[in-house]
C-alpha cells in the first residue's frame, strides 16, 4: 500500500488543483473576460491570508513529492504511529476522493460566479442552489476535507500542521468573503446566513 500512496498523493493533487483550480479559473475567465483570481498582492490582512494560502498549499505539494521520491525523509516527519495503520489510510484516501468530488460539483454550482478571493469590481449572483443549500462554503468543505485524508493517509506533525494551519486560513479567510457577501446582497445573504450552516 505505502508504493500506491507514494504514486497517488502527487497524481492527486495535481488532479485536485488542475481541475478545481487552474481549469476552472481558466474556464470562467473565458465566460467573462476577465481572470477570477482576484487575490490582493498587498501587505494588507486579507493580502498575507492570501499568501500564506498560497504558501501553505505549495508547501503541501512539496511534501507530497518528497514522500513519493523521498521516502525515507518519512521518518524525520515525527510520524504518529498510532495513526499509521492500513485501516485509517483507506478512509484517508476515500476522504481525498470524496473532497475532489465535493469541490469540482460545487464549483460547477458557482457557474460564473467562482472567484479565488473577493471580487469587488464585479457584482457576482449569490449562488444558494446545489450543495451552496447544504453548506454556505462547500469548496472550503472540500478543502478541509482533503487536508483531513492527506493527515490520514501520512499522518505526522508535517501534516497535522498543513490541516491545523489551512483549517485556520479558511475560517479567517470564509470570515472576510462572509463580511464583504453581507455589504453586497445585504437581507438576500442574511436570510441565507440564517438557513444554511457555515460549513456542513
Amino acid at each position: 500500500m505505502a508504493d500506491f500512496i507514494k504514486i497517488i498523493l502527487p497524481i492527486y493533487f495535481i488532479i485536485y488543483f488542475g481541475i478545481a483550480f487552474v481549469l476552472k479559473s481558466l474556464i470562467v475567465a473565458k465566460r467573462i473576460g476577465k481572470n477570477p483570481l482576484v487575490l490582493p498582492k498587498d501587505d494588507s490582512a486579507y493580502g498575507l491570508i492570501g499568501l500564506y494560502f498560497k504558501l501553505t498549499l505549495i508547501a503541501m505539494f512539496v511534501y507530497v513529492l518528497a514522500f513519493a521520491f523521498f521516502p525515507a525523509w518519512h521518518t524525520y516527519f515525527l510520524q504518529i504511529i498510532q495513526l499509521d495503520n492500513s485501516t485509517i489510510k483507506y478512509i484517508g484516501l476515500t476522504l481525498l476522493l470524496i473532497a475532489l468530488l465535493w469541490t469540482v460539483i460545487a464549483q460547477g454550482h458557482m457557474k460564473n460566479s467562482w472567484r479565488i478571493g473577493i471580487d469587488t469590481e464585479t457584482k457576482t449572483e449569490l449562488v444558494t442552489t446545489g450543495l451552496f443549500g447544504l453548506s454556505r462554503n462547500p469548496i472550503f468543505f472540500g478543502m478541509i476535507l482533503s487536508l483531513v485524508g492527506l493527515f490520514l493517509v501520512t499522518p505526522n506533525a508535517l501534516t497535522a500542521l498543513f490541516l491545523i494551519l489551512g483549517y485556520v486560513l479558511i475560517q479567517i479567510q470564509i470570515r472576510l468573503e462572509e463580511e464583504f457577501l453581507g455589504k453586497e446582497h445585504g437581507q438576500e445573504y442574511i436570510n441565507y446566513k440564517q438557513k444554511v450552516r457555515r460549513l456542513i
